[in-house]
Order: C-alpha cells, then structure tokens, then sequence
C-alpha cells in the first residue's frame, strides 16, 4: 500500500494537469478497494460493466487493508487528506478553464471519502489556510458543480469536530453563505444545498471522541477517531468517551448560540442628547441654537424639531 501511495502522491503533487488527474484516479481507485465488500470483488472493479456491493460499516472495520490504511493516515508521511488538500491549493492557482474545474472537484470528492474513512483527517481544517480554501471555492467566480462539492466538503470537514467549526466562524464563513444564499446569481441546485448546509450546521453539536486509553476492544491507532468507525469495535459504555466530550464544552456552541451568529444585527436607536436645543438671540438679533439644560428631551419635542427642521 505504500509503494501504491507513494506513486499517487508523486502524480497529484505535479503542476502537470495529466499527471494530477492520474494521481487523483489512483487515489480513488485505491479508497474504492478499500470499501468493496470482500477482496475476491475487489478485482471486479477493472470490469466497468460490474459494480460489487459496498461493504457495511461493521464489516469495513474488520478488513485488514483498511485497518492498514487507517493505520497509515495517522501518520504525516502517508496522509492522503494532506496531499489532496496540497494539491487543490495548486489548482487554485491556475486559471479557471473546465478541465481545471473538473479536476478541483474530483480532488474535492476524495478529500470527503478521506475524511470519512480516517475522520482523524479532519482536523487539516482547524487551520484557517486550509478552511479558507474551502471558502474561497464558495466565491460567485467558481461553477455550480464546484460550489456544491464545496459545501459538501464543508459538511464532512465539520462533522463531529467543533474546533473546526470555530474557525469557520471565525473566518466570516457563515457571511460567506448567506451572502451566496441572497445573490441572484446563485444557481438553483446551489441554494438548496446551501439550505441543507445551514440545517447541518444548526444541529446540535456532540463531537463522539472515544477514550483516549488503550483498551483491549479497540486498537490505539482508533483511539482518535471521532466517527463509528472507532466506536463500533467497543459496545461497551465506559463513560469515558463522555467525559471527553465534556472536555470540549469550552469549544462548542448550541443551537440557539449559532442561531445568534445567523441573524443581522439589530438596528439600534441613535443615542439621544440629554437636553434640547433651544434658540435664544444673539447680540445681532440673529437666533442662535443652544443646549437648554432645563427642558428635557422627549418624544414630543423630538418631533416639533423634527418639524422645524422641515
């Protein structure tokens, strides 16, 4: 698997469009083995005319060539979400044409099966260089096709991993929604998504981090992995796995906190002066406005000067 990772990563890290797209289709050919439902489909992938059953969640958790590569994304040498995500900040670069569209979007289909196959990966997007990636595809210049695979990468990096939703708050990433929401410009499929986005992002947020302990049900190279994927090798309910969770209160928001952040601010009432401008004559006979300390500001008054001023 290696020796199979190692050639893929050389082919997407190329600034050579060719090469890129055949690192990426070796990278997808390789998730593809992984989630098949047993190794004698796995050779039925080279008939296009076949398409085997995909393995069950369960069943994933049981396969020796997953447990490799989930051992290996834990490390920074062989992390596939790393190099995709070095590999869309070079498609960035690059002039926007339909094959460089269509590549920016495979990348970004690979990077959710990534980080749903190793949910660890999902932490890239704790860093604002690499969240601002993701907003950046979200600009009124890019495709339909790029601004849906986007959100649904937002999706995926957000999931169960609070942090990183901090720092898409913080970089002004529900601005960055609602304003693609209210242009006209936006496609229809593209509002509907983002719609699904905004339900996804007011759900409550319960990050499933299991205990960080060794236990004999669960490997340590799972420990990590806030998904099912870790949970489903322990049944058990040790209360650990929530006293984690609680640990991370200081970094999670409830529904009706994030409801605050979606609704415009308020239009307050201009301060009003403590007292009111009378005229009094000057020594030329001319009316001068001043402050009269003795009669104070109300309604009324407001509006008789709101009158004179007409």
């Amino acid at each position: 698997m290696e020796a199979l990772l190692s050639v893929s990563f050389d082919n997407i890290s190329s600034y050579d469009a060719a090469k890129i797209r055949k690192g990426l289709r070796q990278v997808e050919g390789l998730l593809a083995q992984i989630c098949v439902s047993s190794p004698s489909n796995r050779r039925s992938l080279l008939d296009p005319g076949e398409s085997p059953p995909r393995k069950e969640l369960e069943d994933l958790i049981t396969d020796p060539a997953y447990r490799e590569f989930f051992k290996l994304q834990d490390g920074f040498e062989w992390n596939v979400a790393l190099r995709l995500v070095g590999c869309l900040d070079r498609l960035l670069g690059k002039s926007n044409d339909g094959q460089n569209d269509l590549l920016i979007v495979q990348t970004l289909d690979l990077i959710q099966g990534v980080m749903l196959l190793h949910p660890s990966s999902r932490t890239l997007f704790s860093r604002e260089l690499y969240m601002n990636h993701l907003l950046d595809l979200l600009e009124p210049v890019n495709c339909p096709a790029i601004q849906s695979a986007t959100l649904l990468t937002l999706v995926c990096a957000l999931l169960d991993t609070p942090r990183n939703t901090r720092t898409f708050e913080a970089l002004d990433g529900l601005l960055t929604i609602t304003s693609l929401f209210k242009s006209r410009e936006t496609s229809r499929e593209v509002k509907l998504k983002l719609v699904e986005f905004l339900y996804f992002y007011l759900m409550p947020e319960t990050p499933s981090i299991p205990s960080a302990s060794a236990t004999t049900s669960v490997p340590v190279m799972l420990q990590r992995s806030p998904s099912k994927l870790a949970g489903a090798f322990s049944r058990t309910d040790t209360g650990e796995g929530r006293k984690r969770a609680g640990s991370e209160s200081e970094v999670t928001r409830s529904t009706e906190e994030k409801q605050q952040l979606l609704e415009p601010p308020t239009a307050r009432p201009a301060p009003t002066p403590a007292f009111a401008p009378v005229e009094r004559p000057d020594e030329e006979g001319e009316g001068e406005e001043v402050f009269d300390a003795s009669e104070p500001l109300g309604p009324v008054r407001i509006a008789e000067l709101d009158a004179e001023a007409q």
